[in-house]
């Protein structure tokens, strides 16, 4: 008679997960009391994996991880819904030995599942279901903008290939400087090219002007808009694109966790009494710094605390990180407002340090 060898009990045991997730397969490796117990690769199916995990150990507490990528956050909601503890990390956030050169798969599974034990790894915020098919849109858009700044400079490479544009030239690509080179074409092939790429430019931007019609919508009935508004320097597209990419300001517990999640938290490196800080970590949200920055060059014109607190740090500290400085102190301001349930005010306090 044949017998079954028991599985073993998981009960009460901390399980640790790592997850290297891929388009088509996850690679998945964990771990229990510091030892690996299983290995497996399984397709990208997070329904399956919740199952795969619960019933592989049943009655474990179990705790995974991932990489935020292409594949967002499917996986991470799907275990949550499934009684799991799931947590996504930035890449940039996960350690990597200086002397290990060697990248498979089942390695990094297995670094994410060793730190998670470890308890090195800290999740980044995952934005509600609805908060990411809000920012659908703005996102959209600004792709829709970097690709339009690309066709335009493919235009000009082919006239600068040609001699119609002087080196010294420096005036933005303009449906009427288009017209220009048209005008100066050395063979009908060219103007081909150009115009195939004029059609790509016209396109887009029929696009953009829809999604910005779309933008306009979503700001009438948004709460947070009229307080972002408000801020120096934010105008109807930076307005969107801050509150749907960081919706209530009041829901971030302090100004640390708000300079975290926005990537401006300074690299710091400390050696007994000694602790130096460096350039911004650049781990949190990539749409949020350019946006940012471009929003506190305005805003130090407009606010006249801002500019003293500017012109006191940038002497010293050079421009570019003066104007990390002014991001850190706006936000931190934004966020006072939200918190108050006001307007911005110029006069509000904030609580962490703002110098870099």
């Amino acid at each position: 008679m044949k017998t079954t060898t028991p599985s073993k009990s998981y009960d009460g045991e901390a399980v640790y997960v790592g997850i290297d997730a891929h388009k088509r397969t996850y690679v998945v490796v964990v771990r229990v009391c510091q030892t690996v117990v299983k290995k497996w690769t399984t397709a990208s199916d997070p329904k399956a994996l919740a199952n795969q995990l619960l019933k592989f150990f049943k009655g474990g507490k179990i705790h995974t991880v991932y990489e935020v990528g292409f594949s967002g956050f499917r996986l991470h909601r799907d275990l949550t819904r499934a009684g799991i503890d799931s947590i996504v990390v930035h890449p940039a956030a996960v350690e990597v030995a200086a002397n290990n050169r060697v990248k498979t798969d089942k390695r990094d599974a297995a670094k994410l599942a060793e730190q998670l034990e470890a308890g090195r790894l800290k999740g980044i915020r995952v934005p509600s279901e609805d908060q990411e098919q809000a920012r659908l849109l703005s996102r959209t858009r600004e792709q829709l903008v970097q690709t339009r700044t690309q066709v335009k400079q493919q235009i000009r490479a082919k006239a600068h290939q040609f001699g119609l544009i002087a080196p010294e030239d420096r005036r933005e690509m303009s449906p009427r400087f288009f017209q220009e080179l048209l005008d100066r074409s050395p063979s009908e092939t060219f103007t081909l090219a150009i115009e195939a790429l004029w059609q790509i430019w016209q396109s887009l931007d029929q696009q953009i002007n829809h999604l910005v019609a779309q933008l306009k919508q979503q700001a009438a009935v948004d709460a947070n808009e009229a307080t972002y508004r408000s801020a120096p320097g934010v105008g109807p597209i930076s307005a969107r694109v801050l509150s749907n990419e960081l919706g209530d300001m009041a829901q971030f517990k302090n100004e640390r966790a708000v300079f975290s999640y926005t990537g401006l938290t300074p690299s710091e490196h400390s050696s007994g009494d000694t602790v130096r800080r460096g350039h911004i970590t650049k781990q949190g949200n990539r749409h949020l710094r350019g946006i940012l920055l471009e929003i506190s060059w305005r805003a130090v014109r407009k606010d006249p605390a801002l500019q003293v607190f500017f012109d006191r740090l940038h002497p010293r500290m050079g421009r570019k990180k003066a104007i990390i400085a002014v991001v850190r102190k706006l936000i931190g301001k934004i966020r006072a407002a939200f918190r108050k349930g006001e307007l911005y005010q110029l006069d509000y306090p904030t609580e962490a340090n703002t110098t870099v």
